[in-house]
Order: structure tokens, then C-alpha cells, then sequence
């Protein structure tokens, strides 16, 4: 595996963004390109900015805070991973979009936090495409009451859907997932319920990006296909 060098990363960015758009077959607009930066250091991260890539993901409230000044703000950080309800006051101000809303708790303190400090919270409602309990998200029978809960607490703004996919090879049942909550979103915007907006789609990371844009994704949660594998030699 070639060293990541700025020039590496600018021409693998490239190439997903051209997988994004003919995958996307004109049938969606092209997903952006939400840039995992977990466990990845901050100088690897600044190089992005000048490649186009303005939003990054990131999985620990923890690695957000060391991060956060270094970044100054240079970024739009989405916090993918699962959030504990006590960590939620660290964030408030670092984080642009929280993707993984998935319990009442959480939408309760998420809300309570933002009303404490005077904003409006984004965040995407985690849904489990096949009830996979440890990583989160909501079933799908769970979900309209769950929005319909959500919708009247002022502090947060629920504006779209968000999903992790199972680890599987690329076949047809993943690709009949992806469709399936891309008819899941469809439904709930044409449902329109009040407070409640379905204008992104989170769904694809670095295996499975390509099906995530035949199926309309608003985003693709992209990490080793940017950066590559943990036990690369990197020289940015």
C-alpha cells in the first residue's frame, strides 16, 4: 500500500467521487462525502479542506474534544458513533449534526442541553436495518412514534435518517437493504410530520459507498477508501 501523501488522498477522493457519480446514474444528485476522521490524527485531517472535503465524522465525544481546537472550526463535525446520554453536554458546540439519535433518553437530554445553551441541535434518526442491538438504531415499526415523540422537543431538529448497514460482501440482500430505506425515507417525506424534515439520507461507508449512491443517499460515511488500512505508513 502506497504512503498517504496530500497528492494520494486528493486522487482517491477523486475516484470516489467519480464511483458516487456514476453509481448515482442521474437518477440522484451524487452523495457527499462525509470523511471518517476517527483515531486519525489532525494533521492528516487539515489536508481535506484545501481537497473540497469540509465535513468530517467522527465516532467519540472524547476524540471530538482533543480535536475540536486544533480544527478551529474548519470543519463540519458529525458525530457518528453511539452517544451516551452523559456525554452529550461535551458537544454542543463542536458538533454540526448528531447521526446517531436513537433512544428517547437521548433525545431528551440532546434537547436539554441545547435549550441550556441556546441552540438548535441537527440530528439524523439512526435506523437498524436488521435489529443489530449492538449498534444502535431504531426499528422500523418503532420509528413513526418515535418522530412523532421527537418532533416536540424544541432543542433538537430531527432532518433526516441515518443507517449501519450489516458487515456483509456487496449482494443482492445489501442492496435490497439500501433500497429499503430509501423507500422508508421517501415515505416519511411525503408523510411530512409537522417538525420533522427528511432531507438527508446517511447511509454506506468505505465497503458498500456505490450502493448507497444507486440508492439515493444524501451522504457516505467514507474512511479506509480516503485514508486506507490503520498500518499504512502515512507521510502528510
Amino acid at each position: 500500500m502506497e504512503p498517504l501523501t496530500s497528492e494520494v488522498l486528493a486522487r482517491r477522493i477523486s475516484a470516489v467521487k467519480e464511483q458516487l457519480a456514476s453509481a448515482s446514474e442521474g437518477r440522484y444528485p451524487p452523495p457527499r462525502i462525509i470523511a471518517v476522521t476517527k483515531t486519525h490524527p489532525v494533521d492528516w485531517i487539515l489536508p481535506l479542506e484545501g481537497l473540497g472535503i469540509r465535513e468530517i465524522g467522527e465516532n467519540r465525544v472524547q476524540e471530538v474534544r482533543e480535536k475540536a481546537p486544533a480544527l478551529d472550526h474548519r470543519f463540519s463535525i458529525h458525530l457518528i458513533g453511539r452517544l451516551q446520554t452523559n456525554k452529550v453536554k461535551y458537544i454542543m458546540h463542536d458538533v454540526s449534526l448528531i447521526q446517531s439519535l436513537d433512544r428517547m433518553d437521548l433525545a431528551r437530554e440532546i434537547n436539554r442541553q441545547a435549550e441550556k445553551n441556546d441552540v438548535v441541535m441537527p440530528c439524523l434518526v439512526q435506523v437498524s436495518p436488521v435489529g443489530e442491538e449492538q449498534k444502535g438504531g431504531i426499528l422500523e415499526e418503532d420509528l413513526r412514534p418515535f418522530l412523532h415523540e421527537v418532533s416536540a422537543l424544541p432543542g433538537l431538529h430531527v432532518c433526516g435518517l441515518m443507517a449501519v448497514m450489516p458487515a456483509m460482501p456487496v449482494c443482492s440482500e445489501l442492496d435490497h437493504l439500501f433500497e429499503k430505506m430509501r423507500r422508508l425515507f421517501d415515505a416519511l417525506r411525503l408523510e411530512a410530520i409537522p417538525g420533522i424534515e427528511m432531507n438527508e439520507l446517511s447511509m454506506g461507508m468505505s465497503g458498500d459507498y456505490v450502493l448507497a449512491a444507486r440508492h439515493g443517499a444524501t451522504m457516505v460515511r467514507v474512511g479506509s477508501a480516503l485514508f486506507g488500512p490503520r498500518e499504512t505508513t502515512h507521510g502528510l
